[in-house]
C-alpha cells in the first residue's frame, strides 16, 4: 500500500517514512501542502497523512480540496495537543478521517493508519459503474450495456484500478505499480494491455470509456476522447 505522507518538518516526515516503510507501506513525503496536493491529484493513495499547521496550505484546505475533488483516500489529520480535531466536519464531506495529536509515537501511527485502512476496505461499495460498464469486484465479472465481456485476471486488475478511480488520470508507473506489482515488466506493457481492454470495452459502442491523457497515462471516465497534459487540470479535478 502507497502512503502519502504530507509534512514540513523534515525530521518527523523522515521519521514517518522510516516507520512506515519498516512495516511494508511504500511512502510518498511531500514537504509543502501544494506539492503534496499535486501528489494527491496524479496519483491515488492507499491514505494520506497531513499536518495540519502547514506553513503554506494547512490541511484542514487540503481536506476540503481532496473531498470536493472526489478523492476516496482516508486521511490522517497530524493535529497539535490543544487543537480540536476537525473531523466533526466529516458531515459535510469536508474533514479529516481520524486525528492523531502530538506527540506520538510510530505504534499510534500505525494503529491509526491500518484502522482507517480496514474501515475504507469494509465500507467499500463492492460494485463500480461508469455509464453502462459494470465491475462487481466480488465475483470480478465485468458487464457493459448488460453484456458479460470476458478478462484475464490481469486485464480485469488493470480495469478496476482504473475504473476504482474515474476521472482520475493513473501514469504508467502507477498503473505498474498497482497491476505489475513488483514483477519485472517492458516499457510498453501498460500501453500494449490497455489497447486489448479498449477493443474488449470500447469496441462497438459509442461512449468510450477509457481515455488517454496525453503525457501522463489512462482514464476511465465518461466524455472526451483524447486529453493532452496541459489539458489535464480540468479532468484531474472534474
Amino acid at each position: 500500500m502507497r502512503v502519502l505522507v504530507i509534512e514540513s518538518e523534515v525530521a518527523l516526515a523522515a521519521t514517518i517514512r522510516r516507520s512506515l516503510r519498516e512495516h511494508r507501506f511504500k511512502v510518498d513525503v511531500a514537504l509543502d501542502g501544494r506539492s503534496g496536493l499535486a501528489r494527491a491529484f496524479v496519483r491515488p493513495y492507499s491514505a494520506i497523512v497531513v499536518d495540519q499547521a502547514l506553513p503554506d496550505l494547512c490541511g484542514d484546505e487540503i481536506c476540503r480540496t481532496l473531498r470536493a475533488d472526489g478523492s476516496q483516500s482516508p486521511l490522517l489529520m497530524l493535529t497539535d495537543p490543544h487543537t480540536e480535531c476537525a473531523n466533526g466536519s466529516k458531515a459535510e464531506g469536508a474533514g479529516p478521517d481520524d486525528c492523531l495529536s502530538r506527540p506520538f509515537d510510530a505504534s499510534d501511527l500505525l494503529t491509526r493508519l491500518r484502522l482507517l485502512l480496514r474501515r475504507n476496505r469494509v465500507h467499500k461499495e463492492p460494485v463500480i459503474r461508469v455509464a453502462d460498464l459494470t465491475i462487481d469486484t466480488d465475483s470480478h465479472e465485468v458487464t457493459r450495456a448488460g453484456r458479460k465481456i470476458g478478462l484475464t485476471s490481469r486485464e480485469y486488475t488493470l480495469l478496476e484500478a482504473l475504473a476504482a478511480q474515474e476521472g482520475h488520470a493513473l501514469d504508467r508507473a502507477a498503473i505498474q505499480e498497482r497491476v505489475w506489482l513488483d514483477e519485472d515488466s517492458a516499457s510498453n506493457t501498460v500501453d500494449v494491455h490497455i489497447g486489448v481492454l479498449r477493443k474488449k470495452i470500447d469496441q462497438g459502442h459509442e461512449e468510450k470509456l477509457i481515455h488517454t491523457v496525453r503525457g501522463i497515462g489512462y482514464v476511465v471516465r465518461r466524455g472526451l476522447e483524447e486529453i493532452s497534459a496541459s489539458g489535464s487540470a480540468a479532468l484531474l479535478h472534474h
